[in-house]
């Protein structure tokens, strides 16, 4: 069932910011794009949705190297956290898959969820693909995710790749997804 048809639309919006956490975005040997950048134009996001009454949440990636409460999990310290900010525990890309976040997001009654983080080409287009497939209202900050470089490509090229797949993917019925950079999301 999708979670559009539980809740009535009301204009409650959620920012989901993915696995910025410091193993992936403090590792010299395969640094981030534009790092500094992401990360303000984030807390930009995420000042604007708490100041209008909507959700943030945090989603935490763990594996074997990678333990819940390890250093190496915590969210990066440049990113703002409030009291109110929830998270959400994932061992997958998948932020949906065997988590609460479907339940945080209709105990909310979100209308419409922003999706932001690293990585761009993993973690980040997993939840904007499963967030349209429940019926979500997606929004993809175009400048509010991120990766490194790859054998076969680099970041800029991969964020951009993404940015066009997400540009031109027709969502489900009831669902609907764009591609917007954070100050057209936000505008101050």
């Amino acid at each position: 069932m999708l979670l559009s048809s539980l809740f009535p639309r009301v204009s409650m919006k959620t920012l989901l910011i993915i696995d910025m956490q410091n193993a992936w975005l403090a590792d010299p040997a395969s640094p981030c794009t534009d790092t500094d950048g992401v990360v303000q134009r984030i807390n930009h996001a995420a000042r604007h949705i708490r100041a209008q009454g909507g959700k943030v949440i945090f989603v935490q990636h763990a594996n074997a190297d990678v333990p819940i409460g390890s250093a190496a999990w915590q969210v990066i310290p440049a990113l703002e956290q409030a009291a109110t900010d929830s998270t959400v525990h994932k061992l997958a890309a998948d932020a949906f898959a065997a988590t609460d976040l479907a339940a945080q997001l209709a105990a909310s009654a979100s209308s419409t969820l922003y999706v932001s983080g690293f990585a761009s080409e993993f973690c980040v287009d997993s939840a904007v693909r499963a967030a349209a497939s429940r019926g979500l209202q997606v929004v993809a900050l175009s400048d509010a995710h991120t990766t490194a470089d790859r054998p076969h490509m680099d970041a800029p090229a991969i964020i951009a790749h993404h940015n066009w797949v997400w540009a031109g993917l027709p969502p489900p019925a009831g669902s609907t997804l764009a591609v917007r950079t954070t100050a057209q999301a936000f505008p101050d």
